[in-house]
């Protein structure tokens, strides 16, 4: 839940939209900056790479602080316990300190891990826990001998880490061991920044804005120039199939590996960044993928079959097995890399279960692609798979880097994990992509930014982006933008690349600000909807907004909803969100779920919201108001009792509302649908405001909801239409007293108080002020199928005072009424 106002709260869904995780030490191979964390993360939000935040990341957390190099002196056994050895250790200090240690390793003269009393230690799971001064069966203990797991050096607990012999005692730990530490930026990335999806890519927005700043730095390109081919023994032919689909397809074959774990170095980087070691050769693509931002795959050539790469679409139907044994039903659109007998991944989402790397893999076919963003979109929401190569590809990556990042990754797996390149590098590339020509004219760009940036200024901005600049005029500007800036194609990206390079702060603003001040009389809706929001705010209701998208269940629920009249989306993020809302009510009942599961039992909640229905020439869409009220009216307290919400509460709430907007005289009548178990609708003439009442218990079971929930839901647009017809009238305060006659009528159990209230309205238009049930009785001493109505009437005229003959005339009518028109008898 985030709280956004004191008295209001969102429940939020989950948007398209990515946090991307950039180390600052990797960064920094690229770059040579130094300027600490926190002000390039500064520099990087003005340039639109907004931090979102900075983690701190440890190869070892704690990074070791207080662990020292210890030699043991004596070891002894412990007197009370078989298993423990008294060890007096030299740490550096004026005196030796005495330490019970557990380890069956444990001797005299060895140098090992020492944690001082005051040092934090952690466990596997993060936890936290502090060494103290302590007894163990009755002897002292100032410290703990560290084992490797204890330390976060490792997996052993066998024994203590015995160290080298010749390391200087009372050296802290940190100096011995190689602990890495980072700052690990959050950057909220959004969609059309794909170059900005690797450590390169951000430190080339980084070296633009650095040069703004005056720090001129060269970016650091890892050199790829040792690439060879050191034999032509392993060659595995690439078939294109479907060029469309793949417009540049390279791959590369390396034999004679080693699958086993990768450096330390590897592993942290790729820790840093939150993501799992596995094995050398697929790490090292990952590494790749966010170093460059060049997605990669490495198959077993051992399991390619026929020795050729297929790349093409496969039949409706074919059953294929994903890397996360699911297996999956392909459409005749998704593209596969398949070999000569059967599909091994699919292409730029997610590879195959049987043609993956394992520890058995001796030779790999590795990679590189580009694949059509569009192809790949609908392949990754058509199988609910959301992979990093998949969120690179479907956004667009830079199509002419593709062989530069497979070389990059041959040489280092052959680096890490040893082998030859046993083959030349395919690259099917018949129709290459091309770089975008754009026209940029100084006085646009001046217009647009709002002051004239200096012409030097604007070319050193966009060379040091790579955009180059083909010819200068009196005029503009004629640019090559590069082929993997697929967000700038207009004058418009141009010019607002420029800005965020140089900085909407250093764009002044005129002395004198010109403004007018308008007087409109129109009708606003949203200024209804304001003074709604903070009526219904002020009575303890939290605002909240939910998806519009949904479920299709979600219709099977109610016969009032028809599939039929579900707004599909074309490309649903998930399957959970493939239709458009056609009630509030079921996303309203998954945020009353939701908090209830987080304890929070006693809710009143409200959303202004739009339904979506499509018919069969047209999409409409209409304004709701929902209101949903739970659990108890208020929270417990010392000196009042807890009452639970009811019907009649929220009915208070409606009409309480209902007078707000100035709608009064409303019919109303009972409901049931399958929704609601028991409510009322109230209407003026054909137009339904509002209905309301109880959620029937086969709706709440859907949603886990175990306790009551009451619902309310305006027709806003309706409301709307009534409430701008609406006039103020300005009148007098009567000075003419108003008089009260009451009735106890005795009627049948079916007839109704609006029956009352309407025949009662009837009878008497202008002078009956108000007509109000104030008790109900059934029971003993009344007739079968009977109920009794205690009903109040006020009566005033505003220009004289009533007399009683005038009075007994009007209740004399209303009773004749009563009795003809509903049966009613006076008791």
């Amino acid at each position: 839940m985030y709280f956004i106002k004191p008295q209001v709260f969102l429940s939020l869904w989950l948007e398209y939209f990515e946090t991307m995780k950039i180390s600052y030490n990797w960064l920094k191979q690229f770059i040579k900056t130094d300027w600490d964390a926190e002000k390039t993360g500064e520099l990087l939000t003005d340039l639109g790479l907004e931090i979102e935040g900075i983690d701190t990341y440890e190869s070892v957390k704690g990074g070791l602080n207080g662990i020292v190099i210890g030699e043991v002196l004596t070891c002894k056994q412990h007197p009370n316990a078989d298993r423990l050895k008294v060890t007096t250790v030299n740490i550096g200090e004026a005196e030796p300190v005495q330490i019970v240690c557990g380890a069956p390793n444990v001797a005299a003269g060895q140098k090992v891990p020492v944690a001082t009393i005051g040092t934090t230690l952690y466990t596997a799971e993060g936890e936290a826990w502090k060494i103290k001064k302590g007894k163990i069966r009755g002897e002292e203990s100032h410290g703990m001998i560290c084992a490797e797991d204890e330390l976060g050096l490792g997996e052993s607990h066998d024994g203590i880490m015995i160290l080298d012999a010749d390391l200087k005692v009372g050296t802290p730990a940190s100096e011995v061991f190689k602990i890495e530490n980072d700052a690990i930026f959050e950057i909220g990335l959004t969609p059309n920044r794909a170059d900005a999806m690797s450590h390169y890519g951000v430190a080339r927005d980084l070296k633009a804005g650095l040069l703004q700043k005056d720090v001129q730095l060269e970016l650091i390109t890892p050199s790829v120039s040792s690439f060879h081919v050191d034999a032509r023994s392993l060659k595995i032919d690439v078939d294109v199939k479907d060029k469309e689909k793949a417009p540049r397809y390279c791959g590369v074959t390396i034999s004679g590996i080693k699958v086993e774990p990768s450096p330390d170095w590897i592993q942290h980087r790729l820790k840093s960044i939150g993501l799992s070691p596995i094995n050398n050769v697929v790490d090292i693509t990952n590494y790749v993928l966010h170093e460059l931002g060049q997605p990669l795959h490495a198959f077993d050539a051992n399991k390619i079959s026929g020795n050729k790469i297929e790349v093409k679409t496969c039949a409706t139907g074919t059953k294929f097995t994903t890397l996360d044994e699911v297996e999956r039903e392909l459409h005749e659109d998704d593209l596969m890399i398949c070999d000569a007998e059967k599909p091994l991944c699919i292409a730029g989402v997610f590879g195959g279960v049987n043609s993956g790397v394992t520890e058995g893999t001796t030779s790999i076919f590795l990679e590189s692609a580009y694949f059509n963003p569009v192809s790949i979109r609908k392949t990754a929401k058509r199988h609910g798979l959301n992979t990093d190569a998949s969120f690179r590809f479907e956004r667009g990556i830079d199509p002419n880097i593709t062989e530069y990042a497979l070389k990059r990754a041959a040489l280092l797996i052959t680096e890490i994990a040893g082998g030859e390149i046993s083959s030349d590098i395919s690259d099917t590339y018949p129709n290459k992509i091309e770089d975008f020509q754009v026209r940029l004219s100084f006085d646009n760009a001046k217009k647009l930014i709002g002051e004239e940036i200096p012409r030097e200024t604007i070319k050193s901005i966009l060379t040091s982006l790579e955009i180059k600049v083909n010819n200068v005029t009196e005029t503009g500007l004629g640019l090559t933008v590069p082929a993997y800036r697929n967000d700038v194609q207009r004058e418009a990206d141009i010019i607002e690349e420029i800005l965020r390079v140089y900085g909407y702060n250093n764009v002044g603003t005129t002395e004198k600000l010109n403004a007018s001040i308008s007087n409109s009389t129109r009708f606003e809706d949203y200024k209804l909807q304001n003074i709604i929001g903070n009526q219904l705010a002020s009575q303890g209701f939290y605002e909240i907004m939910t998806n519009s998208l949904t479920t299709a269940k979600y219709t099977e629920l109610s016969d009032q909803l028809h599939t039929d009249n579900n707004v599909q989306m074309l490309n649903p993020l998930s399957t959970d969100l493939g239709v458009m809302r056609q009630s509030l009510l079921f996303s309203g009942l998954e945020a009353v779920a939701y908090n209830i599961n987080r304890k929070r039992s006693d809710l009143k909640l409200f959303e202004f919201g739009k339904t979506y229905h499509h018919y069969s020439d047209n999409r409409e869409e209409y304004k709701h108001l929902s209101l949903f009220v739970t659990g108890n009216k208020s929270e417990e307290r010392w000196n009042t009792s807890v009452t639970a919400s009811d019907f009649f509460y929220l009915k208070g709430t409606v009409e309480a509302i209902l007078q707000r907007l100035g709608l009064n005289r409303l019919k109303s009548g009972p409901i049931k649908t399958d929704v609601l178990s028991e409510g009322v609708s109230l209407s003026v003439g054909k137009k339904k405001i509002v209905s309301f009442g109880l959620v029937k218990k086969s709706i709440l079971k859907h949603f886990g909801i175990s306790q009551p929930v009451l619902y309310a839901d305006f027709n806003w647009d309706n409301v709307l239409e009534l409430v701008q017809h609406n006039a103020i009238k300005f009148k007098s305060i009567p000075k003419f007293p108003e008089v009260r006659r009451d009735f106890a009528l005795l009627i049948d159990k079916n007839v109704t108080f609006e029956d009352i209230y309407t025949v009662a309205q009837q009878t008497e238009k202008q002078l009956l002020k108000n007509v109000n049930l104030f008790d109900v009785y059934e029971g003993k001493n009344l007739p079968s199928g009977k109920k009794s109505y205690a009903v109040s009437f006020t009566l005033q005229d505003e220009h004289k005072t009533l007399n009683d003959k005038q009075i007994d005339k009007i209740m004399s009518k209303l009773q004749s009424n009563f009795e003809s028109k509903l049966g009613a008898e006076l008791r």
